[in-house]
């Protein structure tokens, strides 16, 4: 999973008003000669790039962009929202008046189907009004999101510090509009559900009792000094005092009235927000039972590869039975929290060395495993990548090492190709390194594109010889069974009517999962409708595609061309991306006749 630059409403991604000078050069406008669309669509992401960094600055520090405002975090009031939303209409009106046809065959064909999927996808997910009721115990929620952000912000000169002082003294302020925009959504019938406000009380909790030593917000001075010193002032004196505010008000006003029912649909309008939310993570139009029927139906395909290695390697051909063999047999599971992340690591290096046999596209920028704060472990995913930042920081695998000696070794390997090579950390980091593509390509992220790209990874890893042995390749297949059961629990607790329980159950019966990284993958998905069902609709698109290719290509089929055909583009809606990939073929039979 890649994370903070997914939500073009919550979390948007975006570069920045400094790199206008690094776009491609507006071309002057002559009233006698015929509009030139191209540049007017280019000129159009251009300011929209420009206008998201000055709405949400310090998003251009996590899309790996150049960071034009160190020194703001954002104003996420309601009314500033609003302001962004109208600019947001006005550009995609903007973009709808320019034909498509026009700029066909150019750059900015690329550039106008990015922008518009973004704009309409952006303006169908208002439905959900997440903004009023994210209080969310993942990465959609600050504490989630923001001390991540703080591990990333530049403090290496005395002007960077001040920057970043500067910044989280701000972060009072975001927890006190968090609050407003809480109550405006309790006044307007929008909460979250009751056992998400719990997990996130206790984070809380977690927050205010840790050692001010262990603050990410104090973390980012490495030693001694002015520095720290003054982010420790800012910590007591400000930022934990707002904490428990934030937290007060969740426990003694909020809670009470949150929700019981899990789904979406009991919000106003949940099950129009269900359908513009899949539209917007997955890009595809599916409604709720036609995404259950596809996950029960892979679960069953699964069931076979898990009962073939069963019986080589476990002595069963029973799927749930070899599935609770690597879940709940001591011989598969972690010694300690250091072998756990030396197993990651190890991984990660092989497939480094691996990738340019199977990619002509190979990043320069490199990647790191770094564990969860340990506030965030608990209720953290299993595995979440960052973007390479703009002045040559490495990419990050974020590993949860959370009570390792009760992990399956299975799942481990798989989870770390996903994450790293040749899963997220190639697709972003190539799209990073392209400097002929528009920004609008390089930096966002499109989940059914990226994740789906994240989950066909883990299944070429098998390709490529990179699992250490069955009980890790079976975690391959445990993985894509997780990746299924998203499909039958998201679309079943917000539309269908499926009980937390009931999905929790589905996923521990079906998957190596813990019951305690089964509950926090349940209560992600209750926090995110939709963006879970993406994962595998990518994944089966991207599969279909390659099938496609080699069929039609026969013994001229390059695994590296196709692979760089997908991924050399940036992000793309899964339609355009078959659209791309259909012309590849096209080209590549006219090329070898």
């Amino acid at each position: 999973m890649i994370t903070s630059r997914l939500l073009l409403v919550l979390r948007p991604l975006l570069a920045g008003v400094a790199l206008l000078s690094m776009l491609p050069g507006l071309q002057a406008c002559n009233p006698a000669a015929p509009p030139d669309h191209a540049a007017q669509v280019t000129e159009l992401a251009d300011r929209y790039v420009a206008e998201y960094l000055e709405a949400f600055p310090y998003q251009a520090l996590v899309a790996g962009a150049p960071e034009v405002h160190p020194d703001r975090l954002v104003d996420h009031s309601l009314p500033a929202l609003q302001r962004w939303q109208a600019a947001e209409d006005a550009m995609l009106s903007e973009l709808l008046a320019i034909d498509r046809a026009t700029v066909a065959g150019t750059p900015a064909a690329a550039t106008y189907i990015f922008l518009q999927n973004q704009l309409e996808a952006a303006r169908d997910f208002r439905a959900c009004r997440m903004e009023l009721w994210n209080v969310s115990p993942t990465w959609t929620g600050w504490q989630g999101d923001l001390p991540l952000v703080a591990g990333m912000q530049a403090v290496a000169t005395e002007a960077d510090q001040r920057a970043a002082v500067e910044r989280w003294a701000q972060l009072p302020a975001y927890l006190d509009t968090e609050i407003v925009n809480l109550r405006e959504g309790m006044r307007l019938g929008y909460t979250a559900p009751k056992n998400n406000v719990e997990s996130v009380i206790r984070q809380m909790d977690a927050m205010l009792t840790a050692p001010v030593s262990e603050s990410p917000f104090v973390q980012m001075a490495k030693a001694p000094g002015t520095f720290r010193a003054q982010l420790e002032a800012l910590e007591t004196g400000g930022i934990r005092p707002a904490i428990a505010r934030y937290r007060d008000f969740l426990r003694s006003e909020y809670l009470p009235k949150a929700r019981l029912a899990i789904g979406v649909s009991t919000n106003p309008n949940g099950e129009a927000c269900y359908r513009a939310a899949v539209k917007f993570h997955a890009t595809v139009a599916l409604t709720a039972q036609e995404i259950h029927d596809i996950g029960l139906a892979e679960m069953r395909k699964l069931h076979d590869d898990i009962s073939e290695i069963g019986l080589r390697s476990f002595g069963s051909s029973d799927p749930l039975k070899v599935l609770a063999v690597a879940k709940d047999d001591p011989r598969y599971r972690f010694g300690s929290r250091e072998e756990l992340i030396a197993y990651a690591e190890a991984a990660v290096e092989r497939g480094r060395v691996a990738v340019p046999d199977w990619f002509g596209l190979v990043p320069s920028a490199p990647v790191v495993v770094e564990p969860y704060p340990s506030f965030l472990e608990k209720t953290a995913p299993g595995g979440q990548a960052i973007s390479p930042s703009a002045d040559g920081g490495p990419g990050k695998y974020m590993i949860n090492a959370y009570n390792a000696t009760a992990q399956s070794r299975a799942g481990l390997e798989s989870t770390a190709f996903h994450e790293a090579y040749p899963g997220h950390h190639m697709q972003v980091a190539i799209a990073l390194e392209r400097e002929g593509l528009h920004p609008i390509s390089r930096y966002f992220f499109l989940s059914g594109f990226g994740e789906g790209w994240a989950l066909y990874t883990e299944r070429l890893a098998d390709e490529m010889e990179l699992f250490s042995g069955d009980i890790d390749r079976l975690g391959l297949y445990s993985n894509e069974a997780l990746r299924a059961a998203r499909l039958v629990v998201d679309s079943g607790m917000h539309v269908l009517g499926w009980s937390r329980q009931q999905a929790i159950d589905y996923v521990l019966a079906n998957t190596t999962e813990t019951a305690d990284r089964a509950a926090a993958e349940i209560d992600r998905y209750i926090a995110v409708p939709g963006q879970a069902t993406s994962y595998m609709i990518g994944n089966l698109e991207i599969r279909k595609l390659r099938t496609e290719a080699e069929r039609a290509l026969g013994s001229r089929f390059s695994i590296k061309a196709f692979h760089d055909a997908v991924l050399e583009d940036g992000s793309m809606p899964l339609w355009a991306l078959r659209e791309k990939i259909e012309r590849w073929i096209t080209a590549q039979q006219n090329a070898g006749s």
